[in-house]
């Protein structure tokens, strides 16, 4: 994790509740902030990181955790400025 960062686990999550609890906690953020979010492959992998940017905050990098190669269905660590 970034220092400095913020960190939030959605893995638990399913959609569209993966989206709010992340928008809810980016909220809470002042603009240039880092937010950390773990999350689940597919449904979340797909919509999260394109709501983010669709609500014009900055997603520095996404991967999967511990090199894992079956990206599809890795937990991924997704990293976010708020704008």
């Amino acid at each position: 994790m970034t220092d400095g960062a913020h960190f939030l686990d959605i893995t638990g999550e399913v959609c569209p509740m993966t989206f709010v609890k992340t928008k809810l906690y980016i909220e809470r953020l002042s603009p240039g902030e880092v937010l950390e979010v773990r999350l689940r492959g597919g449904e979340p992998l797909e919509n999260v990181p394109r709501s983010v940017r669709d609500h014009g905050h900055e997603v520095l990098s996404l991967a999967p955790e511990d090199g894992e190669r079956d990206a599809t269905e890795a937990t991924h660590r997704l990293v976010i400025r708020k704008s």
